[in-house]
């Protein structure tokens, strides 16, 4: 099976290949020759998610997925969840999402936190929707020079390290998206190919 990945986040699409192994063949959208931003209007992952896998399957009618990831801190009242990427502005630069969380983290005592990953599949037409989440704390300085986003100041439960101190095969060990990754290829797996 082939599905087109509906990203420009070569990062993310490292992360899945990562998980895939030999279950499917992942095609970005630069090698199926799309090159667009789609947007992220809607207020919600699972929207966002099915807004970027919808364009993709009108554009190609080819089976796809896309996903969307949201930072969700307890003090902050959920955020900056749907606009993590663009917390401290559309140019959507991490370090200055993470200084502007640090910043209102500040005097915070309670720094749970959660990533949560939502996952729509198109196949033969139909939605289908997978959710991962890893819940942590969010440290109060950056941590390690790995990973993206804001993996150097989210500390998973039951790690003593931030993402971005980890490699690959220990992220994926604790990671939200491995998460949500694991149910939908188990969902593959009932497929009949």
């Amino acid at each position: 099976m082939t599905l087109i990945f509906a990203t420009n986040n070569e990062n993310k699409v490292k992360e899945f290949r990562s998980l895939l192994g030999d279950e499917c063949k992942i095609i970005t959208l630069l090698e199926a020759g799309i090159d667009i931003d789609i947007p992220e209007p809607h207020d919600t992952l699972e929207a966002n998610a099915r807004e970027k896998s919808v364009t993709i399957h009108r554009m190609t009618a080819q089976n796809c997925f896309a996903e969307d990831t949201g930072l969700e801190i307890a003090a902050l009242n959920g955020a900056p969840g749907v606009l993590s990427a663009r917390y401290a502005g559309e140019q959507k630069l991490a370090a200055d999402n993470i200084a502007k969380v640090l910043e209102e983290m500040a005097t915070v005592a309670d720094r749970s936190a959660q990533f949560r990953t939502v996952i729509s599949l198109i196949l033969d037409g139909k939605e289908y929707q997978f959710e991962g989440i890893s819940k942590g704390q969010i440290s109060t300085e950056l941590k390690g020079g790995k990973g993206f986003g804001y993996d150097p100041i989210f500390i998973p439960e039951g790690a003593t390290r931030s993402f971005a101190e980890m490699d690959l095969t220990e992220k994926n060990q604790y990671s939200h998206r491995a998460r949500a990754f694991k149910e939908f290829v188990a969902f593959l797996k009932t497929i009949p190919v």
